[in-house]
């Protein structure tokens, strides 16, 4: 049965992959900024540029998490012990939301990945483009390296939801 532990386990693990997205964007962000100011040829100007963008994007949402997980933790496990009734009103149609939000996620993650990939590969002999293969490849790697992660967060986030649910049917409230 579905336990306060496994409301702690998510959290938990949410909290700290996070940071996994937060290092991801500050990497990408530091390596922008080398690539701007001290590696200024033209295949390292476009790979910047995703590397800044998708940096930024991502260390948001990474510190974004990190900073709410604690409180969506405590809040929940409250929940789950005073207010089972508010796990069906509100976290369930949260995590719903949230796994629709991954689906996104992961068609945007794989379209920019392949386009990434489709200007480093069609860029790939042509040496007057170079800022193109730098961009490409720069967003097929920061693109990849989201959907890896995204792809952990969503299949915790799937079995959290199936034991919310488990929970909720159990209690019969």
């Amino acid at each position: 049965m579905f336990s306060k532990t496994e409301i702690e386990s998510y959290f938990n693990a949410e909290k700290a992959e996070s940071l996994v997205f937060l290092f991801i964007g500050i990497g990408g962000i530091l390596t922008a900024l080398v690539f701007f100011l001290w590696l200024k040829a033209r295949f390292y100007t476009g790979a910047a540029i995703p590397l800044l963008l998708l940096g930024l994007l991502l260390g948001v949402v990474g510190y974004t998490v990190y900073k709410r997980s604690d409180s969506d933790r405590v809040r929940n496990v409250y929940a789950y012990d005073m207010n089972p009734a508010e796990l069906k009103e509100k976290e369930i149609p949260r995590m719903k939301t949230v796994m629709r939000n991954f689906v996104i996620y992961r068609y945007t993650e794989i379209f920019l990945f392949l386009l990434g990939a489709a200007l480093y590969i069609y860029f790939i002999r042509n040496f007057l483009h170079d800022f193109w293969r730098g961009f490409g490849l720069a967003l097929a790697l920061m693109a990849l390296l989201a959907l890896a992660a995204d792809f952990f967060a969503e299949k915790r986030g799937r079995e959290y939801l199936r034991g919310l649910e488990s929970f909720y049917k159990h209690i019969g409230t």
